[in-house]
């Protein structure tokens, strides 16, 4: 442990060496200023844990630079000095946060007492802080790592690690395709800086396995980042060893070149965000055997109701349309009946890759059981339901199946569809009538129906 460094403030040079010869014998390092203008200074640096100061000195007073002490996080204890106590002065003092006061002249057993008594309440006050911001840390880095959604995870993980920056700045980048394509960033930074950063850092990104500090000149940076970064912090995102994204912390741009980013705490909620990462990942992944179809890799029916319930949404708060189209095979019975389950269980695989085929990217495909789906289309009116649909009747009926194998050649289906907002204002009548449209449909078979088909 470092010995305590007390500051010594008088105007009196005899009064500066008295107190300094006094102090020194208890393994003290004894710091002077000759004013309350130069102690200021000297304490704004920090490292000061006690201030002894006269308090009557031409210029700051020793009371006004106890105010401007007590404005200070974390600030040092303060003992007044005066040769002219009243009641008065010494309320005043105890009142704007001194520690103790001193009569001059004064005994320099009594000034060691006082002194080692500020600095043992000041070992406990620091011990105290060290304590709450470790509880704080800990009470942030469980909110991490139990955040199961990344859209949530990522963004809180920015500001909690930029906060401990001592205000700094960051951002978060996810991968698709191996290319940076979703970006959270804290305030101040835009997703263009965020991009071109990303750019300049995504190779050593590559070789981190774990958290790795950075100063400004070990990167190759781009004329468009932001001023005045000198210090950062690399966090991959990793799951099963496998790259997925990152986060960049540096420091705030009032940070001066002396400023270091606090290792210990950001390798901390480094850690709970890459665990709570990973868990978000186990999670989604969990999430898409629930919402997925074992057989064919689609969508299932649970998963159409919740989608539905927010395409209804979107669409009623942008103004738009879509459709919902049920697809339903003719005969397939026949199928396993004639050639057996594992012919009947391929050509289900066959006609959903014909589906997706047939619709947009940002269209959904679901298995709503047995050999039936469905489409949702987005952004689509009655015109548009109209033709996919027809393509996708097509597209079936086309297709040669089991082409290799002694089976059938051909297959139909029948469709039908309904768009919101024109034919249904919610979910349930929305199904009901697209369905209602596929059955009508099943009299001729092969064909598309729509809900104007149903009068």
């Amino acid at each position: 442990m470092k010995n305590p460094s007390i500051l010594v403030v008088d105007d009196e040079p005899f009064f500066r060496h008295l107190y300094a010869d006094a102090l020194s014998e208890n393994n003290c390092n004894v710091e002077k200023a000759a004013s309350g203008e130069e102690a200021l200074k000297r304490i704004m640096q920090g490292g000061i844990d006690v201030v002894l100061t006269d308090l009557i000195m031409p210029g700051i007073s020793g009371l006004d630079l106890l105010r401007a002490v007590r404005k200070i996080i974390n600030p040092p204890e303060v003992i007044l000095v005066t040769a002219h106590a009243t009641i008065e002065t010494a309320i005043e003092a105890l009142k704007n946060g001194a520690r103790d006061y001193l009569i001059k002249p004064f005994n320099p057993e009594e000034l060691r007492h006082l002194v080692h008594t500020c600095l043992e309440q000041r070992q406990l006050l620091n011990e105290n802080i060290h304590l709450k911001n470790q509880i704080r840390l800990y009470q942030k880095g469980q909110s991490l790592a139990f955040l199961l959604e990344v859209e949530k995870l990522l963004p809180q993980a920015v500001d909690f690690l930029s906060q401990e920056a001592a205000g700094g700045n960051g951002f978060a980048f996810l991968l698709e395709n191996d290319i940076p394509n979703k970006f959270f960033c804290s305030e101040g930074i835009s997703e263009e800086q965020a991009s071109v950063m990303t750019a300049s850092m995504l190779a050593k990104f590559r070789n981190l396995i774990g958290t790795s500090f950075l100063q400004i000149q070990d990167i190759d940076i781009d004329s468009q980042w932001p001023p005045g970064i000198h210090s950062l912090c690399l966090i991959p995102l990793l799951f099963e060893k496998e790259f997925k994204g990152g986060i960049v912390i540096f420091n705030s741009t009032k940070a001066g070149a002396e400023f270091h980013l606090p290792y210990e705490q950001l390798l901390f909620l480094a850690q709970q965000t890459s665990l709570g990462f990973s868990n978000s990942c186990r999670f989604q992944g969990t999430q898409e055997l629930v919402y997925t179809d074992d057989l064919t890799g689609l969508y299932n029916y649970r998963y159409l109701h919740v989608i539905l319930q927010q395409e209804i949404q979107r669409t009623e708060r942008y103004g738009l349309s879509f459709a919902l189209v049920f697809i339903d095979l003719d005969h397939f019975k026949e199928v396993n009946d004639t050639y057996g389950h594992l012919v009947g269980s391929n050509t289900l695989k066959e006609v959903a890759e014909i589906i997706r085929l047939s619709v947009r990217s940002a269209d959904m495909v679901f298995r709503y059981g047995g050999d039936e789906f469905t489409a949702l289309l987005v952004e689509t009116d009655k015109e548009g339901a109209a033709t996919v649909t027809e393509r996708i009747r097509r597209n079936i009926a086309n297709h040669t199946f089991q082409k290799d194998a002694i089976a059938f050649d051909k297959l139909t289906a029948t469709l039908g569809y309904a768009t919101f907002p024109e034919n249904a204002k919610e979910k349930k009548e929305l199904m009901d009538l697209a369905d209602k449209a596929m059955y009508h449909g099943k009299k001729q078979r092969n064909v598309v129906c729509s809900v104007a088909d149903l009068s």
